[in-house]
């Protein structure tokens, strides 16, 4: 019998285990087996779970040992007769295996040494005996003993020519496989052609081959010798097979590859054994990404440029970098609405029914929709027009565009504008940039997955500048007519057609707005509410939705009309409705409380229910209060919130000169200077004693100086102050007004009329002093919102003194001192 050192082809060796002064490990003869067949298989068996291997009759093994049941098993089987049944677990994840666990066909072996490792593990030499059948389970603990039975095996093929070809042929090609795969020992290459025995061959190759522990099982169960002679000849044949590909790809690609190339290399390999397989040059992902392509109705210059790109991702190594950033280039490309939209419905009569029930006033937002909606059916396609609405905090301009949508029945979509300084949030960044991701403009078409979606630029005002770039300069190309055809994103490097978009930007001040960017848009100003329409909208909008958020029903909570006005007039002050709303929440909550605390409360509030609910109400300011002071006057400013009143005091002391206080702008300074001088001028037209003027200094003051002022449109209000000051006249009551004045005494038009005249209706003003080219202003106002005020209309300064100073003198009025 040939005595070598046992070596497997790879992780099976022993030497490790074995010194050299050990005793060599025997490979089996053919008599040595045809002993060991003839050996009887006990009839019961203690039975070792193996994890992770097969053990073929004949073959070696080293198991190590570290379950306590499988350690017990070793030291009693070495005591006895050093026999013991091996078989491989189904799930080798399975810690403690019952005898359901375990494959049905096992090996009996024979203990050759048992070991103990320096790490304290226990390693036990095994040698494969005969196969047998696994039985009815005779003891569970300490560890699983079973019955046995003979493994009838078919070895009438051992004599055949066919059986020894066929032995051949697996000897040749296991030493094919050992010349070509380096990692293989040369040893292994000489105990193979010193093995004598057929079945011990065969049992070796099957032990040593890589498979899964699955495959190898499935040789072991073959109870036919010559069939599981041909199963093995063909795990060897695909195993040369794939290492004579991995050759002859290493002879094409050898060079002097750096560390990018040799991931290209093995990318390579992968490819080719790919095309092998399956004849497919890309992976399935790609498949779909072509079969997606292929429906997208996307023009020439963008299908050319997605098989450019998808061609460069086929080649490109999954590993690195630049591949997740050219396939999320390529998820984009399929995800846009190229050329798809939604179809508009051209229900103009819905749209109108919508617009209306939504909001309340804002015309000439409702009827330029319309209008749109109209020239679209008539023609079917049209750019769409860029809106831009502008006007006071909280009267509706970003909740329109959800309205509009509905009415032509598009998608909708809000992008945020305020605080926004990096230009490359409307452009997008470049592919080369880490992290690099398309604008927020493409980044909302593609949400809408339509190309025509109504889109919401809110606050388009409030962007800021940095050193990343100016946004207002970008939104240009955006929200140009004759641009945006071909808009240009940094990320997706060709141009998207944005014409049929609906852009609606919406604004506090439109004047904060670049006016390159300003020109393009057409601007609809959205003035604020008057105090009907403030009922209409908090009884029809503002108390239902807040019933519904709150969990109640209108039975649970009733506000009258004049309890609303009430809200309205004392606890907010506002254009638009927010406040509203928010008094209205309190009003709810506090039914809500009512009810979740079953107390007894009136579900139709009175006056003095929500006054005790809301608190005192600490808005005096914006009422109008009369005195009989001379110098004080009702002027009218327009604000970020809306209108309102601001009074204009003058006194005058002994000295010379002129002082001007309330944290007043350049401009309104300026007003007040004019006025001076023209008085000055015209001190006789207007019974000025130019005396009183030469020995007296005046103080004009506009309360409220936390507050900055600023502007022009207070010109009329401070002449006025100043003229009844100096001649000590009554100031007309309940008489406010607005108008710009200049050095020749003409008064100019001024803005924000509709704000102006509702400070004034809320302030209970009855008449309203204006310049003449503002009386189309007005005309533009609804008349039920005009009822109960009048009108003076103005061109020069002296009629404004006309009309806002009475001739009677203010009781207790000053005497001037002018003697010499």
């Amino acid at each position: 019998m040939s005595k070598l050192k046992f070596n497997a082809f790879d992780k099976l060796s022993l030497e490790n285990i074995i010194d050299e002064d050990s005793e060599f490990i025997p490979l089996m003869s053919s008599e040595d087996e045809e002993e060991i067949h003839k050996e009887e298989i006990p009839s019961e068996l203690a039975i070792l779970p193996l994890r992770n291997s097969v053990l073929f009759p004949g073959v070696v093994i080293p198991i190590t040992a570290g379950r306590d049941s499988s350690i017990q098993l070793i030291k009693d089987a070495n005591k006895a007769d050093k026999i013991i049944g091996v078989v491989a677990q189904k799930n080798e994840a399975i810690e403690d295996p019952l005898i359901t666990d375990l494959h049905k066909i096992g090996t009996v072996a024979r203990i050759l040494k048992v070991l103990k490792m320096p790490d304290g593990n226990t390693t036990v030499i095994l040698q494969g005996t005969k196969r047998f059948r696994v039985g009815s389970l005779i003891q569970k603990d300490p560890y699983i003993k079973t019955a046995t039975s003979v493994f009838d095996e078919d070895r009438s093929a051992i004599a055949e020519k066919e059986f020894e070809a066929i032995i051949d042929s697996i000897r040749e090609k296991s030493l094919q496989i050992i010349e070509i795969n380096p990692s293989l020992p040369t040893e292994a290459s000489f105990a193979i052609k010193n093995i004598e025995s057929k079945t011990f061959l065969l049992n070796f190759i099957s032990s040593n081959l890589d498979l899964k522990v699955v495959d190898k099982q499935v040789l072991l169960d073959e109870p036919n010798l010559k069939e599981r002679a041909l199963l093995t000849l063909k795990k060897l044949d695909i195993e040369l097979q794939h290492l004579e590909l991995k050759q002859d790809i290493q002879s094409k690609t050898r060079t002097d590859i750096d560390k990018q190339q040799r991931e290209y290399y093995l990318h390579q390999q992968l490819k080719t054994i790919q095309e092998e397989l399956g004849g497919v040059s890309y992976s399935e992902d790609l498949q779909d990404m072509r079969k997606a392509a292929k429906k997208k109705k996307w023009s020439k210059e963008v299908a050319e440029k997605f098989e450019k790109e998808i061609g460069r991702l086929q080649r490109m190594n999954p590993q690195v970098a630049e591949y997740s950033v050219q396939r999320n280039y390529l998820d984009l490309l399929l995800e846009l609405p190229w050329d798809e939209y939604s179809k508009d419905r051209f229900d103009l009569k819905r749209a109108q029914r919508i617009l209306d029930r939504d909001h309340s006033g804002m015309e000439k937002v409702k009827e330029r929709i319309i209008e749109h909606l109209a020239v679209l059916k008539l023609k079917g396609d049209m750019k769409s027009p860029i809106l831009c609405l502008y006007g006071p905090p909280g009267v509706g301009k970003t909740s329109l565009g959800r309205s509009i949508a509905e009415a032509l029945g598009r998608q909708y979509i809000r992008m945020s504008l305020g605080g926004l300084r990096d230009e490359s949030e409307i452009r997008g960044h470049r592919k080369t940039y880490i992290g690099a991701m398309p604008g927020r403009i493409i980044q909302g078409v593609k949400k809408a997955k339509t190309s025509n979606p109504v889109f919401i630029l809110d606050e388009i005002d409030k962007m800021g500048k940095s050193h990343q770039g100016d946004p207002s300069s970008a939104m240009l190309e955006v929200l140009d007519p004759e641009q945006n055809t071909t808009f240009y994103d940094n990320y997706l490097e060709m141009g998207y057609d944005l014409s049929k978009v609906l852009f609606i930007a919406t604004a506090n001040n439109v004047w904060d707005v670049p006016w390159a960017l300003r020109d393009r848009m057409e601007l609809i100003q959205l003035s604020g509410y008057t105090l009907q329409e403030k009922v209409e909208i908090g009884g029809k909008h503002l108390l239902p939705k807040q019933l519904k958020e709150h969990g109640l029903t209108k039975k649970d909570l009733r506000v009258g009309k004049k309890q609303m006005e009430l809200v309205i007039d004392s606890y907010t002050r506002e254009s638009g409705v927010r406040g509203l709303d928010k008094r209205l929440s309190k009003l709810v909550r506090f039914a809500a409380k009512s009810i979740a605390m079953e107390e007894e409360y009136e579900p139709v509030l009175t006056n003095e229910k929500i006054t005790k609910i809301l608190g005192v109400s600490h808005l005096g300011r914006g009422k109008y209060e009369r005195t009989d002071v001379a110098g004080v006057v009702t002027g009218l400013a327009w604000t970020q919130t809306g209108g309102d009143i601001l009074y204009i005091e003058a006194i005058v002391s002994k000295g010379k000169g002129m002082t001007i206080t309330g944290n007043l702008g350049a401009i309104m300074k300026e007003s007040a200077t004019i006025a001076m001088e023209y008085i000055k001028a015209n001190a006789v037209a207007f019974g000025v004693n130019t005396k009183v003027l030469e020995t007296y200094k005046v103080h004009i003051h506009v309360p409220e100086g936390a507050t900055p002022k600023d502007g022009p449109s207070a010109g009329i209000a401070m002449l006025t102050s100043l003229v009844s000051v100096y001649t000590q006249r009554r100031v007309k009551a309940n008489i406010a007004m607005t108008g710009e004045i200049t050095l020749r005494g003409k008064v100019l038009p001024v803005g924000g009329i509709k704000e102006k005249i509702l400070a004034a209706k809320r302030a209970n003003i009855k008449e309203l002093i204006l310049c003449k080219e503002n009386q189309k202003d007005i005309s533009e106002i609804k008349p039920k919102y005009l009822r109960g005020l009048k009108f003076h209309y103005v061109t020069n300064m002296k009629e404004v003194i006309d009309i806002a100073l009475l001739k009677q003198k203010v009781k207790n009025a000053v005497k001037f001192d002018i003697k010499k």
